[in-house]
């Protein structure tokens, strides 16, 4: 056995320019990530090379036998040279002269969690992880031998992923090219065969474009079984058209779009099929915790921008394409052919596992199908004719069988009607979970006339003041005494506990509420723990709490403490998945302070920090990204006196919810900023656009206006900027956008350059380091008078004011999506 030494690698380096490779997925980009490889590799000797991440560098072993699920079979694996990263997607021959020449494939590939410090566990000998790949799952460890410095033994720990059988019950193909080390070996490929079969088929000999395609749809229908029928499992993912030409991948969403940068995990398997030209119809799918497919988690994967939060996330939420039709191969096209033909060729053409795999059926036996996909919770089955053709659009021959989940919920309150229907818009639903009553979402379809009268006698006779927990983003929400239940039907429950898409279905007259308990089938579970690592407490130790931040008051380091957890019910929903920055003050707002945007290295694994790349810094910021009470109070703990924010949030970095006028009057009467203020509401409104309202803490105001995310930092700016300039021209004497004091000339400053990735925003509800201890209060317009005293909201009455108004006036600057084109369109001519 002869082991690949990093200066055996120029041959690679110089094949994989040559071949134009991509660029490996996963790997660290300017991102966080542990990855893991194996790579089978016919050197010399066969063997398997088993590679983490550490440092930079794949710290690598050669394992003879390769890794076997069976704990019994402690596998030698010999500790080789580090190799760099950009090797973790190398497959090919190395060629003869070279250390390592032979082929390689990549055997299987993921993430890998250290169980123990990585560092010390090497020095040690001992070095327990959990991997997460596509053939490797669960605990394993590695152990150094007393017989030479190099040796250790591979052993899988014994979890649910063990198995009796070695390394032969995993599939031994590669996970991108489907090839086996010695079909790359021996040149061999499928193609041949494939073409051959086309050749006598018939199929008509022209190469499809696959920006031309236009997909074929299923129509909708119930569950039944019929011979000459397959029945596929219906994904809850992206529609995805799949091309491989000319050595290079491209993705094509149902619509017509490029995903390509999206799904680069896909990429990278479809460019490396050895075919010259292959075209495949899927879905594209992000699975959960119990490998069932997440459309929430595939958002999130969707709304990435930036190359280095995909690269990231290619690593900790990997996609899967579930093909499950081949429509162009080698030059032919063969949409002509009977969907079981079609179907047959895709499966001899693809991987048995990896990024790409092929969609499996059952024949003729649809009922039972269906009752399995209703017992694992998945989207529903597909119906196929395995005769039919593929024809774009609707089609017969296709059927779309979903499967409705439904569940008992107490009714905890209702909105508003915005329609002709006086009783109420929604019901807000929740349910029991650990005793305590939690907000589950809202309902607000399926109502006849009779349930809508019947049901709003029953909620004014039932009101209440008491939300149940987690109801933070239900503004102008009435709540309702828990007195009765109702059934619903959706399609699944997101990670943050709400149901999507929930349709009302009667009232359970038959119920009582304490039997509306969290147990339905798709609730997701608790994330899980290693069985050798306990459960991490949330628990905040308090330090100094009698320390006195504010001298003139006597407030105290306590008294912060305590105001951010009375407030952290308001205040959470704009921290939620957004990037934070610390202003601490150790030691009051009299001593000395700082912006600390990094999390310190001491800081506990249970609060969530995410890692964003900074051009400025040219380095990576571990920023604090606050989703509970107990990580707010720690942050607070560290002297932090107001938070700021960035106006994005992770799944969506680059477009930002909201566009910042922040009115600065620096020497102006605060008469003027309240006049800028209307004069800009009165703006927006003519041109449809909603604003909300806050004082900054201090002497200014922040008027803030909703995009729902459909802007781009740059269009913000723009945006803010063309808002500043009208009302510029129709204040001229007391407003301007001249940055510098000097040329202010007692004029309120109307910042529009806080729209840009990466600045920020001081926070609702947030403290400011100034005397009386004011906090920066979301207002309602018609408090917004000559009399209005910005710096009145303190901490020592925040809380009473937000518990009066009983909602948050500025809440809807997270939830709105106003028609901005139209807006903009009202703008230019009024600029004009």
């Amino acid at each position: 056995m002869t082991a690949t030494k990093p200066n055996g690698l120029d041959a690679y380096r110089a094949k994989r320019s040559a071949d134009r490779t991509p660029e490996p997925f996963g790997t660290k980009t300017k991102s966080q990530g542990h990855l893991f490889v194996v790579q089978h590799h016919a050197a010399r000797h066969l063997h398997y090379d088993f590679r983490l991440e550490m440092d930079g560098v794949l710290r690598s072993w050669a394992v003879p036998k390769g890794p076997s699920p069976n704990p019994a079979d402690k596998r030698l694996a010999v500790m080789v040279e580090d190799h760099p990263l950009e090797y973790a997607s190398f497959e090919g021959q190395i060629p003869e002269g070279n250390y390592g020449a032979g082929a390689v494939i990549l055997w299987d590939r993921g993430s890998w969690i250290p169980l123990n410090e990585p560092d010390e566990g090497l020095r040690k000998g001992k070095l327990l992880f959990e991997l997460k790949g596509y053939k490797l799952r669960g605990r394993w460890t590695l152990v150094k031998t007393k017989r030479a410095p190099k040796e250790w033994l591979l052993i899988k720990e014994r979890d649910n992923y063990v198995s009796e059988s070695g390394t032969e019950s995993f599939p031994q193909d590669s996970i991108l090219s489907g090839r086996t080390v010695h079909a790359l070996k021996e040149g061999r490929s499928p193609a041949t065969a494939v073409l051959t079969k086309l050749k006598n088929l018939g199929a008509p000999r022209r190469r499809v474009a696959p920006a031309h395609i236009k997909v074929m749809l299923a129509q909708a229908g119930t569950a039944f079984s019929k011979p000459g029928w397959l029945f596929e499992i219906k994904y809850d993912g992206y529609r995805l058209v799949v091309a491989r030409t000319n050595e290079a991948a491209i993705l094509y969403s149902r619509a017509g779009n490029d995903l390509t940068a999206s799904f680069p995990e896909i990429a990278t398997a479809v460019e490396a099929l050895p075919f010259e030209h292959i075209l495949i119809d899927g879905e594209v799918v992000v699975h959960d915790e119990r490998g069932i497919p997440s459309f929430s988690r595939l958002q999130k994967r969707g709304r990435l921008t930036r190359r280095t939060d995909i690269q990231r996330a290619s690593l900790e939420l990997p996609a899967t394409l579930y093909a499950f039709d081949l429509l162009g191969f080698g030059g032919y096209d063969l949409r002509a052919l009977p969907l079981h033909t079609r179907k047959s060729l895709l499966k001899d053409v693809l991987p048995s596992i990896g990024p790409v795999r092929y969609s499996d059926h059952i024949e003729e036996h649809g009922e039972e199908l269906y009752e399995q996909v209703l017992d694992m919770g998945l989207e529903g089955i597909v119906a196929k004719h395995s005769d039919s053709r593929y024809r774009a659009g609707r089609s017969p021959w296709w059927v779309k069988i979903s499967a409705e989940r439904t569940g008992d919920f107490v009714v905890a309150g209702y909105t508003d009607s915005k329609s002709t229907q006086p009783e109420f818009g929604a019901l807000l639903l929740a349910a029991y979970q650990g005793g305590e009553l939690v907000y589950a979402g809202r309902a607000g379809s399926g109502f006849t006339h009779k349930d809508r009268k019947e049901i709003g006698e029953r909620l004014k006779s039932a009101i209440s003041s008491e939300p149940p927990r987690a109801a933070l983003a239900e503004n102008g929400a009435h709540w309702v005494r828990p007195e009765f239940v109702c059934e619903v039907k959706f399609k699944e429950t997101t990670p943050d506990g709400l149901l999507r898409q929930p349709v009302f279905i009667r009232l359970r007259y038959d119920k009582h509420t304490s039997e509306c308990v969290r147990e339905f089938k798709d609730a997701l579970p608790e994330p899980a723990q290693s069985p050798t690592m306990p459960a991490i407490e949330r628990t905040v130790t308090f330090t100094n709490p009698k320390k006195v931040f504010w001298p003139n008051e006597g407030y105290t380091k306590g008294d912060l403490i305590e105001f951010y957890r009375r407030i952290a019910h308001w205040l959470l929903p704009y921290l939620a998945d957004r990037p934070v920055v610390l202003d601490r003050f150790p030691d009051g707002i009299d001593g000395k302070s700082f912006f600390q945007k990094d999390a310190p290295q001491f800081a506990p694994d249970w609060i969530r920090i995410e890692r964003l790349w900074s051009e400025h810094s040219e380095r990576e910021i571990g920023y604090f990204i606050v989703e509970d009470e107990a990580s707010l109070l720690y942050i607070v703990n560290l002297g932090t006196i107001p938070l700021h924010v960035w106006s994005s949030r992770m799944g969506s970095l680059e477009r930002p919810d909201w566009c910042i006028l922040d009115l600065d009057p620096k020497g102006a009467p605060f008469k003027d900023v309240v006049k800028i203020a209307k004069a800009i509401r009165s703006l927006c409104e003519a041109i449809k656009l909603p604003s909300f309202l806050k004082s900054s803490g201090s002497a200014g105001l922040h008027v803030l206006v909703p995009l729902g995310k459909q802007y781009t930092y740059h269009q913000s700016r723009t945006l803010g900027e063309l808002l500043a300039r009208v009302v510029i021209r129709e204040l001229p004497d007391i407003a301007t956008i001249t940055r510098a004091l000097s040329g202010r000339e007692g004029r309120v400053y109307i910042d529009y350059v806080q729209n840009g990735h990466g600045r920020l925003l001081v926070a609702p509800f947030s403290v400011r380091p100034l005397t009386g201890a004011p906090v920066s209060m979301p207002l309602r317009w018609r408090e917004l008078t000559s009399k209005l005293d910005p710096r009145k909201f303190t901490i020592k009455n925040a809380v009473k004011r937000m518990r009066s108004l009983q909602e948050d006036p500025l809440l809807k600057v997270l939830e709105l999506k106003p028609d901005l084109h139209a807006a903009l369109e009202h703008l230019a001519q009024r600029f004009e």
